[in-house]
């Protein structure tokens, strides 16, 4: 798994929390409000999850931990471990080919 430098998570994490603010402030302006959405899918894409709350939750997570400690982390959140991405066993792939 790529991850992105921490210099920018924290960068459009700012962002983001700025432009949630803003919005707070003025739900009305639809300006503020596409700039704050803008931000929430940069923030999305760059820790791969679908929601902007997940991303904030997930880049928050990253900032205050070594990599090693978020993909740990991460694997216990998803349900599936390190182990589970490997290729199967070279029995199972055998069996599967015998069929």
């Amino acid at each position: 798994m790529l991850l992105p430098a921490k210099a920018e998570v924290a960068r459009q994490l700012r962002r983001y929390r700025a432009w949630e603010r803003a919005m707070l402030a003025s739900p009305a302006d639809r300006g503020v409000r596409a700039t704050f959405e803008d931000s929430g899918y940069t923030l999305c894409v760059l820790m791969g999850k679908r929601c902007a709350r997940e991303a904030a939750d997930a880049a928050e997570r990253y900032l205050r931990s070594t990599l090693i400690s978020y993909l740990r982390d991460e694997d216990d959140r998803t349900g599936t471990a390190l182990a589970g991405r490997r290729a199967p066993p070279a029995a199972a792939r055998r069996t599967a080919a015998r069929r």
